[in-house]
């Protein structure tokens, strides 16, 4: 092997590889839990050899082949009532070379995998959660803020799923139409998460982790194309398809954040706005609207506009009102505050702001502050909003964010004069 010149950092193709292995050694020795150990463990071990001995020229074969020996190894620690399966599994472990581990599958591992952590065995919050971690990528951390909840509760869901998948006997291999259509809300929402993450990253140096959006998108046209008369399967494509397309004109060269209404829309993609627009098009008229559906109408009158002042914020607003009443997300209203806030003034917008107040999901999430920052500057409120933008800046962990939140603060202030920092 050579020392590569490093096109994609270990992390990123790490993060990419590990849920193809993660299916292929599940699939193989049908043990969910050892075999998340097995591919950790083979993880840290490429993260520890590749940079000093090169990238080889299969890096998921090396990945598959190290966490088949840390399976062997697992297998002969197991009591001796289990020794005749270790020799089985053993003997298959040591079977294949670098091209029967690249070929032998004849579907989709990660999809597989995909519907499996969705298994009606588990709790769906369980399931949503499993999924994060061993298809996404996402670290506990990560999906405890997608959740809203503490990291130590999020590590108890996870845990006792990976119980939950052993005691079951859950087989791995992709279910049936009736069966898929039964997990597919619990798998939409895994893949929603997903793709949330990795368009703007909950925490780190980046504002995008485009393996997770990428991979987001990829399994739900997949997704799709099993359930193609599913509306919300289509309508979450569609948003996905929507919203990336705005991705080139989210960030400065240097990576600074560029809000929406202050991007270049040349910089948008055209094309993948006319298919969204166009999936979302031929969803609607067959009725049973949901969720993601109207996400998307959103996002498509957002990418309509030739210019954020041409925006139709009464029909966002009239959107948010019907996704208001099927959700109980409070996302959505921190979102239906900001439209009403377009529409009716920023005194309304704060009015419905202060009803979160209680919700106790936003009490310590970054968006609250920063949305009441935003408002309170349109309200002529700029030491207000000089407050909430600095304590925006402090709860959340992605930097470009607190960049931009900070900016934004010293903006303000520099606005007010010196009076404002002893205030």
């Amino acid at each position: 092997m050579t020392r590569p010149s490093w096109d994609v950092p270990i992390e990123q193709l790490l993060r990419e590889l590990t849920p193809l292995v993660l299916g292929t050694v599940v699939r193989r020795f049908r043990d969910f839990a050892a075999a998340e150990d097995a591919v950790q463990e083979a993880s840290l071990a490429a993260a520890q050899d590749w940079p000093r001995q090169g990238l080889p020229e299969n890096p998921r074969a090396w990945l598959t082949q190290v966490a088949f020996r840390r399976m062997a190894d697992h297998f002969r620690s197991e009591s001796a009532r289990r020794r005749r399966e270790s020799e089985v599994a053993l003997e298959a472990a040591y079977a294949p070379d670098s091209t029967a581990i690249e070929t032998a599958p004849q579907e989709d591992d990660t999809l597989v995998l995909l519907f499996m952590c969705c298994h009606p065995a588990l709790t769906p919050a369980s399931a949503i959660a499993l999924t994060l971690r061993a298809v996404g990528g996402l670290t506990t951390a990560e999906i405890a803020r997608a959740f809203l909840v503490p990291e130590a509760t999020m590590a108890q869901r996870i845990s006792r799923a990976k119980q939950s998948i052993k005691n079951s006997g859950i087989p791995f291999q992709l279910p049936t139409s009736e069966e898929r259509a039964q997990r597919l809300r619990a798998v939409l929402h895994v893949l929603y998460l997903i793709f949330n993450e990795g368009y703007t990253s909950s925490v780190g140096p980046e504002l995008r982790r485009s393996d997770l959006t990428q991979e987001a998108l990829r399994l739900t046209r997949i997704v799709h194309n099993l359930q193609p008369n599913d509306t919300e399967a289509a309508g979450l494509l569609a948003l996905m398809l929507l919203t990336d397309a705005r991705r080139r004109a989210r960030a400065s060269a240097a990576g600074e954040l560029i809000p929406l209404a202050q991007q270049d829309r040349a910089l948008w993609d055209r094309q993948q706005i006319a298919e969204g627009v166009a999936l979302l098009s031929a969803t609607l008229p067959k009725g049973s609207v949901g969720p993601y559906q109207l996400q998307a109408a959103i996002a498509a009158v957002h990418d309509e506009a030739s210019r954020a002042e041409d925006t139709d914020w009464p029909q966002i607003l009239a959107l948010y009102d019907l996704l208001g009443r099927m959700s109980d997300n409070p996302v959505v209203r921190l979102n239906h505050a900001i439209a009403a806030a377009m529409v009716h003034g920023a005194a309304k917008g704060l009015e419905l702001l202060d009803t979160l107040k209680l919700d106790d999901r936003l009490a310590d999430h970054h968006r609250m502050d920063a949305v009441r920052a935003h408002l309170l500057e349109r309200a002529g409120d700029r030491a207000g909003a000089v407050r909430h933008y600095r304590a925006a800046a402090g709860k959340t962990g992605s930097l470009p964010e607190r960049n931009y939140l900070l900016t934004q603060a010293a903006r303000l202030s520099s606005e007010l004069g010196p009076m404002s920092e002893q205030e």
